[in-house]
């Protein structure tokens, strides 16, 4: 017969005293309820003690603030033995000024709004665009209408065309270049050999100091085409190998375009104005007459002679003077209307000596952006300049558009950074005001190393 259980027989198999006996599992809780607190406490106590506040930190600091990570005060504000949340904006500038954006936008953002510190050894300067498109994704002013683009969300979203590069836009230099003849093979002088020009024969910035393959020794040291400035702003360059320095005459062209102006001299005119050019060319002739005073007998040549042109006479025999006026005026003749005309732009004849137009050459035509060629000198000038080899004209604009860019420059782990602080910068420098110095360095403080 199968064995009854009621629950009267079961209840009497259960021990009552079951939770009050200790057991290792038991032990080792208890152990850690009260051990771990202890040592939280004893940890916070060692850090009070040794004056360290990153007990309280919510993280490291940034690589430029690493020096000062023990030191909360210097940043957050402390009132009633806390410290403030967010660091003030006082703080900050205690140490760097930050000039504004533009005069005339509508708020002015606290530094810890774009600067987010306690992120790890981070770069402070790489803001999320969420700090950008906060006033330029719908663009307003205070006073005025907007002068910029108003919806511009990202590089990939909304930004647009570079404003060089815009439909009608043009070159206005006045140096006459064709660009498409340069890139092919090209004879190196009147009776010079085939060369096959480099964009760094002309193109450089001024901080590359290796020597011009065409450059001419007597035209280098000549104190004329200094580069133009382009100027602190607010979109300054990164340093002296951002921008492409202006191509000279003497490092880029001296050695294939000539400046001879008689065949009796082997050296050319200098690169210069006009009044001097005249005056070295006079001199030049006062000199020559003066050791050859035999050349003041002149024999007409036939082969110069003109069609409805009085026939001079077979020869005549001019004063010094005279000699050097007739031989100046013809190798003036030859500079202006030739040689210097071949690039620049001359006033019209009749004046004596001409005016040579500006060159005006554009040393920056990304006014509102930064730019660092050194930074893309891994890849060749006509991967971005594809427009070098078949332009004809002054007047073309070579810079890349947005789009050659933006094969790059994307969002994504194998492209470029594209977020807006990458070109372009907040604060206008060139605004900034000189911070008297307070802080000690802590190592220097407290006697540490």
């Amino acid at each position: 017969m199968a064995r009854t259980r009621t629950t009267k027989k079961l209840a009497q198999r259960i021990d009552l005293n079951y939770f009050k006996r200790a057991t290792p599992m038991k032990r080792a809780r208890l152990w850690l309820s009260l051990g771990l607190p202890v040592l939280a406490i004893i940890w916070i106590a060692w850090h009070g003690f040794a004056n360290d506040p990153r007990v309280y930190s919510s993280g490291r600091m940034s690589a430029a603030h690493a020096v000062i990570e023990r030191e909360c005060a210097t940043c957050h504000v402390e009132k009633a033995g806390q410290f403030s949340r967010k660091a003030a904006n006082e703080s900050c500038l205690a140490c760097h000024d930050g000039p504004v954006h533009h005069a005339s936008q509508p708020f002015t953002p606290e530094c810890a709004t774009c600067h987010t510190e306690h992120r790890g050894r981070i770069n402070l300067i790489a803001t999320s665009n969420q700090s950008c498109t906060e006033c330029h994704g719908d663009l307003k002013t205070s006073g005025g209408p907007v002068h910029f683009e108003a919806h511009i969300r990202s590089f990939e979203n909304g930004h647009p065309q570079f404003r060089a590069v815009r439909e009608g836009q043009r070159d206005q230099g006045t140096i006459a270049l064709n660009h498409s003849a340069h890139m092919k093979p090209i004879r190196r002088g009147p009776n010079g050999p085939i060369v096959q020009l480099e964009c760094s024969d002309c193109h450089r910035p001024s901080a590359v100091k290796v020597e011009w393959h065409f450059q001419d020794s007597r035209y280098v040291e000549a104190n004329a085409n200094s580069s133009p400035d382009p100027g602190p702003g607010l979109h300054a360059p990164f340093s002296d190998r951002a921008l492409m320095a202006p191509p000279k005459f003497a490092t880029s062209c001296a050695s294939c375009h000539l400046l001879e102006f008689d065949k009796r001299f082997t050296e050319g005119v200098p690169h210069d104005k006009p009044e001097i050019v005249h005056a070295f060319v006079i001199k030049k002739f006062q000199e020559y007459i003066a050791a050859h005073p035999a050349e003041v007998r002149v024999v007409r040549d036939p082969g110069r002679n003109l069609t409805g042109k009085p026939i001079p006479p077979d020869v005549r025999v001019l004063t010094p003077a005279q000699w050097v006026s007739e031989r100046t005026a013809e190798a003036e003749e030859l500079l202006w209307r030739k040689t210097c005309k071949q690039c620049h732009t001359l006033s019209a004849r009749g004046e004596a000596p001409p005016k040579v137009a500006d060159s005006n050459i554009t040393a920056r035509w990304m006014s509102h952006a930064r730019f660092d060629h050194d930074a893309h000198r891994g890849f060749s000038c006509t991967s971005c300049h594809a427009q070098a080899t078949m332009s004809t004209q002054t007047s073309d604009i070579l810079l890349p558009g947005i789009a050659t860019c933006q094969t790059c420059h994307a969002p994504g782990p194998e492209r470029a950074e594209s977020r807006c602080y990458e070109c372009h910068v907040y604060h206008d420098w060139s605004q900034r005001k000189e911070v008297t110095p307070k802080f000690m360095l802590p190592a220097l403080r407290t006697g540490g190393r």
